[in-house]
């Protein structure tokens, strides 16, 4: 299509939580629809190395890509909407740009001159963000950079996009600004000055924005469409009004009636065609006219901040999609159940799914939830730290083993059923040096998942330092769970299940990530299946016995 590639930035103002990921994801869609192929960047500009460390409360949840990168959790979105792979490449922080020039300059690489924000880091940036460009896999690469325009952190990406302008020509980069037109109830009329002073203090960093993306409650009047352009130096075409919307799926198509990617490929030089979204709307038309509702339960320790599971949040609207149904999840704190409230919190169930985490907060309410599941047959989903807690559940209320625990929570347990993975014992450093990225896994044959899968193997994202202990394996497969995943190269248990129960699989792994608009992660839709079943026995039950 070209022989060079288009670079799209998209920047910030006002306020940092506009939805500039959905913004990238949504505009890459419809350029990808029409045959350009496109990825997305995002630039954080925070000094942690990447958010491997971070607590879920500071930063969302942390994504993994394939390649075992630790990343911002709008990569999730990335990948869910355009249903590509994303890498170490497509995530990248200032604390990763600062480490890597101060190791060139420990190398003596730039031949004892003084090392400076310009041109060292700005060049560093620079590279980074071409890095995905000069791959020549894409036709276009959409940059999001994180943080607010005028915030001191920001300042040196702001600077690397006037220079990469200045190098690329006008044809082959743009500058998209996303800002807030916010509403004044009581004078009842939206504001512009706002963004006019976001762009202003855009101009004074020598960038012109040259398509202006404002969120709003309210449709935008012609009028106020031309003072926006008049003021911020645009074309009228180029003010797009991003109105709010009930499903981040509805923003392609939104951003598609305000023409977005047909002044796009304009400034960018490049012809604009109808994007095919037909795979797309058929999601939406499934998504918003379900047949049914299940309610599951999300049993966590991280529930006050929705972006915490945001992976598993959307796995389920794939899933709920694919099934026909509304899935209303629930979300439970695993600090507030106990043997004696889990009935009354969790016997209105459909099925539950045990989340991810770290440390032994709450780790007794998720084994107290565990229990009652598998006691009443209610389907069960355990994710990494789920699928440990209904290990541990099993070694203790099963096998007697009542003490069991992961040597994570119990250092001194008599029954470390799990137990610290052996690459993991000589490890200091924190950051970065989990299990991480995709690892093969041989499913077993007759087991649930297998079937679900329809492969004898598959390779799954993981998180994670702890693991089943293969001391304890034979004792718990005679009590009646079984193992059925396995990493072909360590013997590393990743999948078990009880084949006598309704439906219960916990996974090492997080399925979550791979789940996509376009392919729905199997476990999830089986989950949701499962859990659709299960509501209709009760419901068939409940009218037997009226």
């Amino acid at each position: 299509m070209t022989a060079s590639t288009k670079y799209i930035f998209v920047t910030g103002g006002v306020s940092s939580s506009l939805g500039k990921g959905i913004i990238a994801a949504s505009l890459a869609k419809l350029l990808q629809a029409q045959g350009y192929k496109t990825t997305i960047q995002k630039l954080d500009p925070y000094i942690n190395v990447d958010p491997g460390t971070l607590n879920p409360y500071e930063h969302g949840e942390c994504y993994v890509t394939d390649d075992g990168a630790e990343t911002d959790l709008d990569l999730g979105h990335y990948e869910r909407f355009l249903n590509v792979p994303t890498s170490q490449s497509n995530n990248v922080t200032t604390g990763r740009i600062y480490q890597s020039v101060i190791e060139k300059e420990r190398r003596g690489e730039f031949l004892g001159k003084t090392v400076q924000v310009i041109p060292h880091i700005t060049d560093e940036i620079k590279d980074r963000i071409q890095i995905l460009g000069k791959s020549g896999e894409y036709d276009i690469v959409i940059t999001e950079i994180g943080g607010t325009v005028g915030d001191i952190e920001s300042l040196p990406y702001i600077e690397a996009v006037r220079q990469m302008r200045w190098d690329l020509g006008e044809d082959n980069a743009l500058v998209i600004h996303l800002t807030l037109i916010p509403f004044l109830s009581a004078a009842g009329e939206l504001k512009t000055k706002p963004t006019q002073h976001s762009v202003k203090t855009l101009m004074e960093s020598g960038v012109q924005a040259d398509i202006l993306v404002c969120r709003t409650e309210h449709e935008l009047p012609e009028d106020l469409r031309v003072k926006l352009a008049l003021f911020c130096n645009v074309r009228e075409e180029a003010v797009i009004q991003a109105i709010d919307a009930s499903t981040i799926y509805d923003v392609p198509n939104l951003m598609l009636e305000q023409g977005l990617d047909k002044v796009v490929l304009k400034k960018l030089n490049l012809e604009s065609t109808v994007p095919d979204l037909t795979q797309w709307n058929q999601f939406l038309q499934r998504h918003k006219n379900p047949k049914g509702e299940v309610t599951i339960g999300l049993i966590g320790k991280y529930v006050e901040l929705q972006d915490s599971y945001k992976s598993i949040l959307e796995a389920f609207i794939h899933a709920g999609a694919e099934n026909e149904v509304k899935v209303k999840v629930e979300p439970i704190h695993s600090e507030h159940l106990s043997e004696k409230n889990v009935q009354k919190k969790l016997s209105h169930l459909h099925g539950i799914l045990v989340a991810p985490g770290f440390g032994e907060r709450g780790i007794e309410g998720k084994i107290a939830a565990v229990k009652y599941v598998r006691e009443h047959n209610i389907p069960f989903f355990g994710v990494c730290l789920g699928m440990q807690m209904a290990v541990i559940e099993y070694a203790r209320n099963v096998l007697g083993m009542k003490d069991a625990n992961s040597t994570e929570m119990n250092p001194k347990t008599s029954h470390p059923v799990i137990d610290l993975m052996e690459s993991q014992k000589h490890i200091t450093n924190k950051g970065g040096t989990m299990r991480l990225g995709a690892w093969d896994c041989v499913l077993t044959d007759g087991s649930i998942v297998k079937d679900i899968y329809k492969s004898d193997s598959i390779k799954e994202r993981h998180r994670h330092r702890y693991e089943f202990n293969n001391t304890y394996k034979e004792k718990i497969e005679a009590a009646g769970m079984k193992a059925t995943g396995f990493n072909p190269e360590t013997n590393l248990v990743e999948i078990i299940e009880i084949p006598d129960h309704n439906w219960f699989v916990g996974v090492q792994y997080h399925p979550e990530y791979k789940s996509t608009v376009a392919n729905p992660h199997p476990l999830f839709v089986a989950f949701v299946k499962a859990a659709l079943n299960f509501k209709k026995e009760n419901n068939r039950v409940s009218m037997a016995q009226n």
